[in-house]
This record gives structure tokens, C-alpha cells and sequence, in this order.
């Protein structure tokens, strides 16, 4: 499908797509190293937020500056910005998330200049009452800080457009993924995830047209995804897309997922108050959690246990990026939440480069025992 493949297209050539926005608006562009970053504030000020991607290639550049400990995308994005790869961008961003992404964030202000950089403190315990005041004041203070930068206010009215642009490509994203749900899926696991990811890349205002589009073709969609055994991937960042094509073909389509690139991204929408910067917090406290912020209610475990059921998922993917400690504590007990309600799982361990060969013989003998207990 046609509009299916521009979404591949804009992920792919996502530096050029960005350029070539910045040249046609003579507007600004800031890349940003997590998903917690309040992305409206920034669009707000007309500026242009891009998710900074790993490029799943082998590098020697970032040695002398992070442990070569720290997991393979945390080296992998610090290594797109010392080789330039996002020179076109004015500013780069970060929300807290966890130490590995902290200490990208902290080279790459200093070995990558530009114009603009901000730190944002979001609290590893969201679900503390004391959460929700202190990020409202960090929103507060960046919505200022870009403010002083442009050297334009960001008004309520300004506010309003941004966080109504986003939430429709939530609400959008989430009939996407409403349409994986019945016994024959209309995208497939790979499709959706180039969808999101072009969604992090590009304006959303544009990516909003693409996905009404792509809703109103769907239905009548003659070259449909193979069925198969209908698998759930949950991991942190899952840009790869080899990795995942590599399990679609192999008689099984991913339905579902619990990744940073994927559910937890647009699940929730902001919700209207008379403070925006209050609503933009709550959004982010209360979106599906990061391993990194989900420390006591554990959220995290019903939300993933929910999807498994409801999209009727009969095999779950655990993939770890290596050395990452959030979602290395939360791994054993999701399997056994898992194993505990009829799903059985299999755990891929990624490194920078995804071994093909390997995945593709743990993932066949996982997909044959599926079979087998099926019977």
C-alpha cells in the first residue's frame, strides 16, 4: 500500500525529510533523547522536535567518551552526533530517564555544539504526590527558556494548537493499532512501528494527514499482512526494524508491543486544565511508564497484561538492550507474569547490530514450540 510505504520513507530519510522542513519553514530544529521530553512545549515555539535514532551500525567514536558498559543505543546516539549525522538540528534536549542516556546527554553537549541545549528533570518515581508540582515547574521553565531563546512568548493559544495537533496523532495512532487487533490484522508489526517512528521525525501535523489517509484506505487493503502466530514485543527502544521484519517473516505477525517506539508513546493524551503547563506534566506522569519511572504501583505490569489479552497474543518477544539495568530488574518478573497467564515468552538480548543469523534460529524454535502447544 502506497501511503503505507511513505511512512517508511519519511523514517529512512528522516535527516533529509528534516532538512528539507527546515529550509522550506525557516524554522528551527531540536533533536531530543527522550520520549519524556514534552514535546508540545517545543512545537509551541515552532520548532521542530526529532526523536535522535540509532543507526544499528558499527562505531569506534564513542569510546573516550561514554563506558563502552552503557547499553548499545546510548552509544549509538552519541555516535550520530559526533559524526554530524544531525548537524541540522539548532538545539538538543533531554529528559531524564536513566544514567546511560545522562551521560550521552552530557557528551554530546559538549562535543556536538549547538545553539540551544536543556535538561529536563522528570522524577524516577512518578507516582510520587510531590511528581506532579515539580515537573509542572519544569515545564514552566522550559516553555520560559524557549521563550528567551526565540525571543517569542509561547501563549496559551499557542499551547492549545500544539498539544491538539499531538493528541490527534495519538488518537490517530491509536486506531492504527485498533485495526492489529482482529484474527486478520491490516498492518503488519513493522508497518505500524515505521508509522510511530515517522511520527518522531517529522511534523505531526503532516504525519496527521498521512495517518487519516492511510485509515481510509485500510479497510479495502488487497495486499494484507500474511497471518500468523500472533506475537507481543516489549522492550525499551526498538528501532530496528530488521529485527522485526526478521520475525514476520517467519510465519508470525507482532500485533502488540510495550516499547518506547510504539505503545508508550502516544498511548495518552493530554487531558484540557487551565494550566497548560500542568496538563503537558500530568500527560507525562501519567503516560504508560518507562521501567525507569514505574518504582512502586508498578503500573507497568497490568498495562502489558492488558494489551497481551486483548489483542490475543499467543507468544510475548523480551528484548533487553545489553547493560540496561531498568529493564534488566524488570525482565524476570514480567516473564512470570506472563508464563502465569497462558503466554509464553522467549528473551533476545540486542546489541548495536542485530545478529540475524542467531535471532532468527531462537526465534524459529520459540515460533515451532508455539506451534506445537497450539495443537
Amino acid at each position: 500500500m502506497e501511503t503505507l510505504d511513505q511512512f517508511r520513507k519519511i523514517f529512512q530519510n528522516r535527516h533529509q525529510y528534516a532538512r528539507d522542513w527546515k529550509a522550506r519553514t525557516g524554522k528551527q530544529v531540536f533533536g531530543y533523547l527522550c520520549t519524556y521530553v514534552p514535546e508540545e512545549v517545543i512545537y509551541a515555539a515552532g520548532i521542530l522536535p526529532v526523536r535522535v535514532l540509532g543507526s544499528h551500525e558499527p562505531q569506534d567514536v564513542t569510546e573516550p567518551h561514554i563506558y563502552t558498559m552503557f547499553c548499545p543505543f546510548s552509544r549509538d546516539i552519541l555516535a550520530q552526533g559526533l559524526q554530524g549525522r544531525y548537524n541540522y538540528c539548532d538545539g538538543i534536549v533531554y529528559a531524564h530517564s536513566c544514567l546511560h542516556m545522562r551521560q550521552t546527554f552530557a557528551s554530546w553537549t559538549k562535543h556536538v555544539p549547538m545553539k540551544y541545549q536543556r535538561y529536563i528533570f522528570v522524577p524516577a518515581k512518578v507516582q510520587s504526590p510531590r511528581a506532579e508540582p515539580l515537573l509542572t515547574k519544569e515545564v514552566a521553565d522550559f516553555r520560559k527558556s524557549l521563550e528567551e531563546f526565540t525571543g517569542k512568548p509561547i501563549t496559551d493559544k499557542d499551547l492549545d494548537n500544539a498539544i491538539d495537533v499531538y493528541n490527534t496523532n495519538r488518537r490517530l495512532m491509536r486506531q492504527v493499532y485498533e485495526t492489529r487487533r482482529g484474527e486478520q490484522p491490516l498492518i503488519s508489526g513493522t508497518e505500524a512501528t515505521h508509522m510511530v517512528l515517522s511520527s518522531m521525525v517529522s511534523d505531526k501535523a503532516e504525519h496527521n494527514k498521512l495517518l487519516e489517509k492511510a485509515l481510509k484506505e485500510l479497510p479495502t487493503r488487497k495486499d494484507l499482512p500474511k497471518p500468523g502466530t500472533r506475537l507481543m514485543v516489549i522492550s525499551s527502544i526498538l528501532d530496528s526494524v530488521e529485527f522485526l521484519e526478521l520475525c514476520e517473516g517467519l510465519d508470525a505477525i507482532i500485533v502488540i508491543d510495550d516499547v518506547c517506539d510504539g505503545t508508550r508513546y502516544f498511548w495518552n493524551e493530554v487531558q484540557p486544565m487551565e494550566d497548560r503547563n500542568n496538563a503537558i506534566a500530568l500527560r507525562y506522569i501519567n503516560r504508560p511508564a518507562c521501567p525507569a519511572k514505574d518504582w512502586e504501583k508498578r503500573n507497568r505490569f497490568p498495562f502489558i497484561l492488558n494489551l497481551a489479552k486483548e489483542y490475543n497474543v499467543q507468544g510475548a518477544i523480551v528484548v533487553q538492550q545489553k547493560f540496561c539495568d531498568p529493564h534488566e530488574f524488570d525482565i524476570p518478573p514480567i516473564m512470570n507474569m506472563l508464563k502465569d497467564n497462558g503466554i509464553p515468552s522467549i528473551f533476545l538480548e540486542f546489541d548495536i547490530t542485530v545478529p540475524v543469523g542467531q535471532f532468527r534460529t531462537r526465534v524459529e524454535a520459540f515460533l515451532e514450540m508455539l506451534q506445537l502447544e497450539l495443537v
